[in-house]
């Protein structure tokens, strides 16, 4: 599975570095209950204030490298492979996706290789989830979100469950990561699911 994680300055930077370590640990055959997934790459973009709140909320530099099966490009780089529909990804994530990157997505604009990645993957019919970051949201980003999903996406909040006996910031962050990878078709052994025990049939 090829996914292309793009990467804007909304708060929110824990949850891109938890879908890089997650990825990278699922290619690896890392994560427990999880036999490697060798085929699974993440091609990942930041946006100019992004690297800015990754270290402003992660105490961190953004790295240029996060390990096996993943690759960082530039935002304004578009020899990238999946600036172009006939080289399109699996699927697309946007985290955390700020509410002008949404507005560029809803509306077929922006310039840059994250903009561009979302409209690949609108036009290509491909899984795009934005994972936004705002509140209270007002009416221009609830139209927003509403044109984004009649174009094809899937808008899920950083909202975190708390039904999984939730302690840590670490288990809540997981809680959304995992909605993110059950969103693009990878289901991963994150965190307990509601109810689970109740599939098990007599």
């Amino acid at each position: 599975m090829r996914i292309v994680l793009g990467i804007t300055g909304a708060s929110g930077a824990c949850y891109a570095r938890r879908i890089l370590d997650v990825a990278v640990r699922a290619r690896e055959g890392t994560l427990p209950g999880l036999e490697a997934a060798a085929d699974v790459s993440v091609h990942w973009v930041a946006s100019a204030n992004a690297a800015e709140v990754w270290r402003t909320e992660l105490g961190e530099a953004m790295p240029e490298d996060f390990g096996p099966g993943t690759r960082r490009w530039s935002n304004d780089d578009f020899f990238a492979p999946f600036a172009s529909g006939s080289n399109a990804p699996d699927a697309v994530i946007v985290a955390p996706c700020s509410m002008s990157t949404l507005a560029r997505i809803a509306h077929g604009g922006g310039s840059g290789l994250i903009d561009r990645a979302c409209e690949v993957a609108l036009k290509e019919r491909r899984r795009l989830v934005l994972l936004v970051r705002e509140a209270p949201v007002s009416l221009v980003h609830l139209r927003n979100m509403t044109a984004a999903t009649e174009a094809g996406a899937v808008i899920l909040p950083a909202t975190p469950a708390f039904y999984g006996r939730v302690r840590t910031l670490e288990d809540a962050v997981d809680t959304v990561v995992s909605r993110v990878f059950d969103l693009i078709g990878l289901p991963l052994p994150l965190c307990p699911r509601w109810n689970e025990e109740a599939y098990a049939c007599p």
